[in-house]
């Protein structure tokens, strides 16, 4: 959790000049997503190499497992020798997939937290002001809130705590006018009343338009992987047709559990995902990636030959 809570406060020094300028929490992270991708797309081009790699060594993995399907030691011995005789490494793309997901845990926890991630004030102050709020009559925080979520209602309810003396006396005039700002900069469309702070499950399965930002989230994370696995030519098969519907189930879950902002982070970031597949594909096409690492081994090999 401590990790998760420094990448959000890492994240919320990328995200509070960008909502600064634009004023706007939703195009912040519009804004957010593309730069992510943009940090990201050489891992994604490792990544694409890595799938290539392993397409390309399929046939021969077959074999050896078919020759010591009897033998599960010598087989993995055997898969050993083929990755370093081959110049690959299975777990090559791993971290790229691994990524994301961490990217997705701190946007939520500098959302979740936006007093202490975003505008990184002072823990303690802001600890005193979420004690200041659970004590006043009719205030969410006086009765049951999610912990997680404490900072997020002194946030919506800031309004009305602003001009107390409490308030006055804890945040200087410039931190109180940052929050206020902030407060005020978290509604979809400016003036709508539709807070991106809001909690999709707060409001049940169907009892706001909320429940559309996890339902996007389930179809654009379907619709991504097909349309990507159709352009690197890739067969829904068994555990493939199971992870096609598992991943988006679970970031639609998520979507539904936690502020609104995150999912639509994730929506974004799936949908700026699927254009960065298209062109990747026009550029790092898997079959003529396959055919160049073969013309560049057999060179490799003749060249070998050549120096013995």
């Amino acid at each position: 959790m401590a990790l998760f809570n420094f990448f959000g406060s890492i994240f919320g020094y990328v995200l509070w000049p960008i909502f600064y300028l634009v004023q706007n929490y939703g195009i912040a992270i519009i804004i957010f997503a593309i730069l992510a991708k943009i940090v990201l797309f050489p891992f994604s081009i490792k990544q694409q190499k890595a799938m290539a790699n392993n397409a390309r060594l399929q046939k021969k993995q077959q074999e050896i497992k078919e020759k010591y399907k009897n033998n599960k030691v010598k087989a993995n011995e055997e898969m050993q020798k083929l990755y370093q005789k081959e110049g690959v490494s299975p777990t090559s793309g791993c971290l790229t997939s691994i990524v994301p997901m961490l990217v997705m845990l701190g946007i939520f926890y500098s959302i979740s937290s936006p007093l202490t991630n975003t505008l990184h004030l002072d823990s303690n102050l802001v600890n005193s002001a979420v004690n200041y709020a659970q004590h006043i009559p009719g205030m969410p925080l006086h009765t049951s809130v999610n912990t997680y979520y404490q900072q997020i209602e002194v946030l919506n309810n800031f309004g009305a705590m602003s001009n107390t003396d409490f308030i006055q006396n804890c945040f200087t005039q410039a931190q109180i006018d940052n929050i206020n700002m902030l407060a005020n900069g978290f509604d979809l469309i400016p003036g709508s009343g539709i807070s991106m702070l809001e909690v999709p499950a707060t409001y049940g399965m169907f009892g706001s338009w909320y429940i559309l930002i996890p339902i996007l989230c389930l179809v654009s994370s379907i619709a991504t992987q097909i349309i990507t696995m159709k352009l690197n030519g890739t067969q829904m098969q068994g555990c493939m047709m199971f992870m096609l519907l598992a991943m988006p189930l679970f970031s639609a879950y998520i979507a539904y559990s936690v502020p609104a902002a995150v999912g639509f982070y994730w929506i974004c970031s799936t949908i700026l995902g699927l254009v960065q597949s298209i062109v990747m594909h026009r550029f790092y096409n898997p079959v003529t990636m396959i055919a160049n690492q073969e013309a560049r081994h057999v060179a490799l090999l003749e060249q070998n030959e050549k120096n013995m």
